[in-house]
């Protein structure tokens, strides 16, 4: 079992990372960690001004590294404001100067002990715009070699090297419910399925 975090860097992300500009007043409420929960009066497009509870976030990458036999790393890693453990492909916040890759590649090195040579873009997902305006773009990586993990104090993780076909069959028995992980598997199955024709927005090695 191992002990991860990254508490000061995501909280100086929060303060230097830069936010579209929107027609609202925002008063902050809490910044800790990656959590910058404001309330803003936001104008709607109907007309309407209302006061919304609002949770800005620097933005998040997630990653399948797919091997060479067609298994994946898959997390086993303990949510605390969840209550327990869930299965996830690594995954975190991007830190203040990274682009979505480069933050894909940090976190897939110091949460499953990887680095990769071919990446392709599979998309970005939101999470709960309802309240926060958290992106997360996702990766395909593939090529893989070992490298040494490196992990935080604050943060329970196990590994487990999974086919990626039986990992997809644990998400219909609802084993794996994690919303970036579900979105992540689908779109690698259908990448892989379309004879890798999508473009490869990111290409090969790093940027």
């Amino acid at each position: 079992m191992s002990l991860r975090t990254r508490p000061a860097s995501c909280a100086h992300s929060l303060r230097t990372a830069s936010f579209p500009a929107m027609d609202h007043n925002r008063r902050s409420v809490l910044k800790l960690g990656v959590v910058d929960v404001g309330v803003e009066s936001a104008a709607l497009p109907n007309g309407v001004t209302i006061d919304l509870a609002v949770i800005r976030h620097p933005g998040a990458s997630a990653i399948v590294a797919l091997d060479a036999d067609g298994a994946i790393p898959l997390l086993t890693q303990y949510r605390h404001a969840f209550g327990g453990w869930l299965k996830e492909i690594p995954a975190g916040c991007i830190n203040p100067g990274e682009t979505p890759q480069v933050c894909a590649k940090r976190e897939l090195r110091e949460e499953a002990g990887l680095v990769a040579q071919q990446w392709n873009a599979l998309g970005t997902i939101v999470t709960i715009p309802s309240f926060c305006d958290e992106r997360i773009t996702l990766f395909l990586a593939r090529n893989l070699s070992d490298a040494e993990r490196e992990l935080d104090h604050d943060e329970v993780i196990n590994v487990d090297r999974i086919p990626l076909e039986e990992a997809l069959r644990m998400i219909s028995r609802g084993e794996i419910i994690d919303a970036k992980t579900i979105a992540a598997l689908h779109l690698t199955r259908e990448f892989l399925r379309a004879g890798n024709r999508i473009v490869d927005a990111v290409g090969r090695g790093g940027r």
